[in-house]
């Protein structure tokens, strides 16, 4: 559960700094330079920076944030797996403005443990696939369209689905991923609205909210269970790879 006087003295602090929001400039997701460096034939270390100029009555950052969002959540009892033997709540980790998002199922008995998704086995692979395009696992956000594990690893039920889906929403809006992969059926189906299956849905490239592209593939426990499947996700993985190269 959050420390909520220790979650204020946090953001007072950033306020005594100045900070008002959070930024969803574009050159704070370059990796070619620190946001506040100057390209070469670039303006003067000394140029006026924009902000000077900024009127009092400019329109404030977005409010929300992943912090906020965590706090909304608060140790959840919206739906009743709350009551069903879940440890803690596992919100998502990971680089808060990343370029790639990959969205999962629910918790499993590892992540129940940890507080973090896709630690266990099927995260292990996980964390190949990121890495097989060139990514590691802090370059890319990771969530769950569930935040509490369902008992015995059972697939999530339509109210709990319905509990937990505006937070993954708002947690897409705040990170603004250009890519979204979908893992397996039920996150998927989540985010499409669709009845469809997964093995109708993958390796499509689907249009998404706020402009990101939504790719579906295979969960990474189904690969543990059917490994000549794998094959599958690789070329939905070079998909990601070249949409993600094309800028």
């Amino acid at each position: 559960m959050i420390d909520r006087r220790a979650l204020a003295d946090h953001l007072r602090f950033y306020q005594e700094l100045g900070v008002t929001g959070v930024s969803r400039d574009a050159i704070w997701r370059e990796r070619t330079r620190a946001p506040g460096a100057v390209a070469a034939g670039g303006p003067a270390a000394d140029t006026e920076p924009a902000w000077v100029g900024e009127s009092a009555n400019a329109p404030a950052a977005p409010a929300d944030s992943l912090l906020v969002i965590r706090e909304d959540i608060g140790d959840c009892t919206r739906c009743k797996l709350h009551g069903l033997g879940r440890q803690q709540i596992v919100f998502g980790v990971g680089n808060p403005q990343a370029r790639l998002m990959f969205v999962g199922e629910a918790p499993g008995a590892d992540e129940d443990v940890q507080g973090e998704p896709f630690v266990g086995r099927a995260g292990q692979l996980l964390t190949k696939i990121i890495q097989s395009i060139g990514f590691e696992r802090s370059d890319v956000y990771i969530a769950n369209v569930i935040k509490c594990r369902p008992p015995s690893n059972r697939n999530p039920e339509p109210d709990e689905v319905a509990s937990c889906q505006p937070f993954l929403f708002r947690q897409i809006e705040t990170i603004q991923p250009r890519i979204i992969v979908a893992l397996g059926t039920f996150a998927t189906q989540a985010l499409l609205n669709t009845v469809a299956p997964i093995s109708k849905l993958r390796g499509q490239v689907h249009e998404f909210r706020g402009g990101a592209k939504l790719i579906p593939t295979f969960h990474p426990a189904f690969l543990l269970r059917s490994p000549d499947r794998k094959r599958d996700v690789w070329e939905d993985m070079k998909k990601v790879r070249a949409l993600l190269a094309a800028g």
